[in-house]
């Protein structure tokens, strides 16, 4: 269909088809009972983190759009994806400080060309106005594709691959992300960042494996 602005690059009708479903837990981001209560999970165990926005869950057409994004050399494709995660955070209470992108291993990006996660980060920053930092997490060692391993593995895949090179003592913290998982990455990342003594740490991204 014809855009009414063609950088939006997703029409509205489109926009409104990937509303979710269920509601989600807001810390966990998995499907509970009410949308603004921590879910049992998170009762018992809570991740690291303290909220998890997301657009939709894994599934077409955003996991489509996704892939193509990251396989097929589309980096046009970034800016219309990083919009359909802003409409979910128009109505947030209280910006973050700073966003972070989750970073690829050196290599990796080498190859792709460029990190999607530092993509959808720009494209936000700008938006809202918060302060966006690419060097602040550093991969410091290559590990194994997460989406071929099971949970325990990433968990174990993870342990120590980053390294923090920006003071973030007492700031609020976006962390932005293509897909979370497991939460593997998420909650490594957000424990590095909490243990230097960041005040918060949301995760942000577009789709939430259900």
């Amino acid at each position: 269909m014809p855009l009414a602005l063609s950088h939006w690059g997703i029409c509205s009708r489109c926009s409104a088809a990937l509303a979710l479903s269920v509601p989600l837990c807001p810390r966990c981001g998995l499907p509970a009972a009410h949308a603004r209560l921590p879910c049992g999970r998170c009762l018992q165990k809570p991740p690291p983190w303290q909220r998890l926005v997301a657009v939709n869950d894994y599934a077409p057409p955003l996991s489509g759009l996704i892939r193509k994004l990251k396989f097929s050399g589309r980096p046009e494709i970034a800016p219309a994806l990083a919009r359909l995660l802003l409409l979910k955070l128009v109505a947030m209470p209280q910006k973050p400080d700073l966003l972070i992108a989750v970073p690829l291993w050196r290599f990796r990006q080498w190859r792709r060309g460029y990190n999607q996660a530092d993509l959808l980060c720009r494209c936000l920053s700008r938006w809202l106005g918060c302060g966006y930092r690419p060097e602040a997490i550093r991969r410091i060692r290559a590990t194994r594709i997460q989406h071929r391993l099971t949970a325990n593995q990433r968990r174990k895949n993870l342990k120590n691959a980053f390294c923090l090179d920006f003071p973030v003592a007492g700031l609020h913290i976006a962390l932005v992300d293509d897909v979370v998982t497991t939460g593997a990455t998420a909650a490594e990342l957000s424990r590095l960042l909490l243990q230097n003594g960041a005040a918060s740490v949301q995760v942000w991204c577009l789709c939430r494996t259900l």
